[in-house]
């Protein structure tokens, strides 16, 4: 679920927090960057169960028309294609979801119900609910290719959610680009109704594991020695005014550059400058790239660069 780039954001947030707030506790970070990288799936749950809720609704509302005293034709008998949509089933009756939903003891849409029939009335009010519901077919390539639309162009890009979201966790904001895409990707996956559907673990291994803790480690307890490896190669550039993010940014990618035998130096610069780019100045990503330039070449003319592998350099 998570990947390199987005663990070094993790990292980044964590130490920029600590930064800012002057704190020199080292479990204090350590806890914020843990809940900060299991939380993304929690967000990755949320999501995928609205679907489901959302379907829940719709199966309410038709049990209570059709037992109305006076029910029209078309309250007695209910045009189901969308409860009965077999990807909205299948995540339903998926026991990993399930599962992890009650390990995390989830209640948000339960208490917070009013969003789950707001974004019911969207679905419904939508075009694409009703160009499905109109269609006579029933193939799940029909089912599944609705819900991924369902899901890309209606709930991904709701503003309300987005804000309960924010609201709620103030890291989900970085972290919902990656979820939606995640969600989108498995949808689109799926080949059929019997097919079992997972829950990602937050981690693809062990390393990627280590690699987040050891980075923040390794860099928040030795933030002055990795300081003065810019000291000095900044003539352009006042240190007291350079952006905090950069300064933080800089000591990561420093400490990668001495501390991790195996990340190639290009790769850590480039996935510094990607992460400038997004979070930092405009001018941030020109300044970066010159500095971690000239301190790698640096670097390995002192031979202080130890790195393990062919095409490491």
């Amino acid at each position: 679920m998570l990947n390199r780039r987005h663990i070094r954001i993790k990292v980044m947030q964590t130490l920029y927090a600590l930064h800012q707030s002057n704190s020199d506790q080292l479990q204090t970070g350590e806890k914020f960057l843990n809940h900060s990288m299991d939380s993304i799936q929690e967000l990755y749950l949320l999501m995928l169960t609205l679907l489901i809720e959302i379907r829940k609704k719709e199966e309410e509302y038709i049990e209570i028309s059709q037992k109305k005293h006076l029910a029209t034709y078309e309250e007695r008998n209910p045009n189901k294609k969308f409860i009965e949509n077999q990807v909205l089933e299948l995540l339903s009756n998926s026991a990993s979801i399930s599962n992890k939903v009650e390990e995390r003891s989830m209640v948000y849409w339960q208490r917070k119900d009013h969003y789950v029939q707001s974004m019911l009335e969207e679905v419904k009010a939508s075009q694409l609910y009703k160009d499905y519901m109109k269609s006579t077919t029933r193939s799940f390539q029909e089912d599944q290719d609705f819900i991924v639309d369902l899901y890309t162009e209606i709930i991904a890009p709701n503003d309300k959610i987005y804000d309960f979201l924010e609201d709620t966790k103030l890291t989900w904001a970085d972290d919902f680009p990656v979820v939606n895409t995640l969600i989108q990707k498995q949808l689109r996956q799926l080949k059929n109704k019997e097919q079992a559907f997972f829950v990602p673990k937050v981690f693809k291994d062990s390393e990627d594991k280590d690699f987040a803790m050891d980075l923040f480690r390794r860099t928040f307890l030795n933030g002055a020695e990795l300081a003065k490896e810019y000291d000095g190669k900044t003539p352009n550039w006042d240190i007291e005014r350079i952006a905090a993010i950069d300064i933080v940014v800089l000591k990561m990618a420093i400490c990668e550059m001495l501390r991790f035998s195996s990340i190639p130096v290009k790769v850590t610069i480039n996935e510094y400058l990607e992460v400038v780019k997004e979070y930092s100045t405009p001018k941030s990503s020109i300044f970066i790239n010159g500095i971690l330039d000239a301190i790698s070449k640096e670097l390995e003319t002192q031979g202080r660069l130890n790195k393990i592998g062919k095409g490491l350099l």
